[in-house]
């Protein structure tokens, strides 16, 4: 099994959460997994998209390519 490290948690969060926890008669660690596990499991995954959808989606209004600048090509030049 993985593990995850979560930092950064306020202390009022935190409180909260360990008394959640409590009140669920189970430690934080099992009371985050339970959490995760339920979201996860109601999440559904992300469709994957193929080349000529995301190309579909980029020639759609409100998607801007860069500009390519409007000058001449250059050749390379083999001269001693």
């Amino acid at each position: 099994m993985a593990s995850l490290t979560i930092r950064n948690i306020p202390d009022d969060a935190k409180q909260r959460f360990r008394e959640r926890a409590a009140a669920h008669g189970r430690s934080m660690e099992e009371e985050a997994r339970q959490l995760i596990l339920s979201v996860v499991a109601k999440a559904e995954p992300a469709p994957r998209k193929g080349i000529f959808e995301m190309l579909y989606d980029a020639s759609r209004p409100g998607f801007d390519l860069p500009e390519v600048p409007d000058s001449p090509a250059s050749y390379a030049t083999f001269e001693k």
